[in-house]
């Protein structure tokens, strides 16, 4: 039987995550690692400068004082007892394409999972209000047994983007660029002073062929494969003939500072 870990950043109180957990039933044993609270946006930050604390609702669900990227840590480390085959984070309420990748706690989760060699995939419904999340736990389900059945590359998770007027296709894609910037709303609290909102408005135009913007455009879930090595290595080849240059001026700075320091010497 199947171990599936299951977290999210809504909160462990989301319908998302309620839906998920009743579609993987049938794959194995579920255990629910959430963060107490709606965790947004906080990226795979994790706690250092506080006591991390969880307590247990029942046998396999726990509610955790921390970030997504902490719940995986203490599902991985403590909570479990053995090591799951499959982490599964979401469903977000809201897309995660494109740059907004970065922010996300839910990829997040899924990345902690990568790190620690556990295949992992992040899940996110495109919509704003009304949400219907059972189509795509039940998407969600078929890839998770594709998955288990099947693996991943060694370093790369998922991340799964669903439309809200899913047509039934899906494509395996790259990630976008973001068409916007996130606004600051500036206003005044009713003491007068200023206070600002971050906005974070839909994307203004539709984005290439092949990219996870496109496929939800066109009505097809998105899946893109991230790998948690960010190296650039077409970068990395254009960019080393600088070592040289910036060498050769650090060693001259270095042996003219040292010069100056010995002549203060008494």
């Amino acid at each position: 039987m199947a171990r599936i870990l299951l977290t999210n950043d809504d909160g462990i109180h989301s319908e998302g995550l309620k839906a998920l957990n009743e579609a993987l039933q049938a794959l194995g044993e579920v255990t629910i690692v959430a963060p107490d609270r709606e965790m947004s946006a906080v990226s795979q930050s994790i706690t250092l400068h506080s006591p991390l604390r969880y307590s247990q609702l029942s046998d396999h669900e726990f509610r955790v004082e921390g970030t997504p990227a902490d719940c995986v840590i203490l599902a991985l480390r403590t909570i479990m007892k053995t090591p799951p085959d499959l982490i599964v984070s979401g469903i977000n309420k809201g897309a995660n394409l494109g740059d907004d990748i970065s922010y996300s706690g839910t990829v997040a989760a899924a990345l902690e999972g990568t790190f620690n060699g556990v295949p992992s995939l992040a899940l996110s419904l495109c919509m704003r209000s009304d949400f219907n999340f059972k189509p795509a736990a039940e998407f969600a389900a078929r890839l998770s047994e594709a998955v288990l059945t099947k693996g991943l590359p060694d370093g790369v998770l998922l991340n799964v983007n669903i439309p809200p007027n899913w047509t039934g296709t899906v494509e395996f894609t790259r990630q976008g660029k973001k068409n916007n910037k996130n606004m600051l709303l500036e206003n005044k609290d009713p003491r007068g002073r200023k206070y600002f909102w971050l906005h974070d408005p839909p994307a203004a135009n539709h984005g290439d062929a092949g990219t996870d913007y496109a496929a939800i455009d066109a009505g097809t879930i998105s899946i893109t494969p991230l790998n948690i090595n960010r190296t650039d290595y077409s970068a990395l080849e254009s960019l080393t003939p600088w070592q040289q240059e910036l060498t050769e001026k650090v060693k001259t700075e270095r042996s003219q500072w040292l010069k100056r320091l010995a002549s203060l010497k008494i």
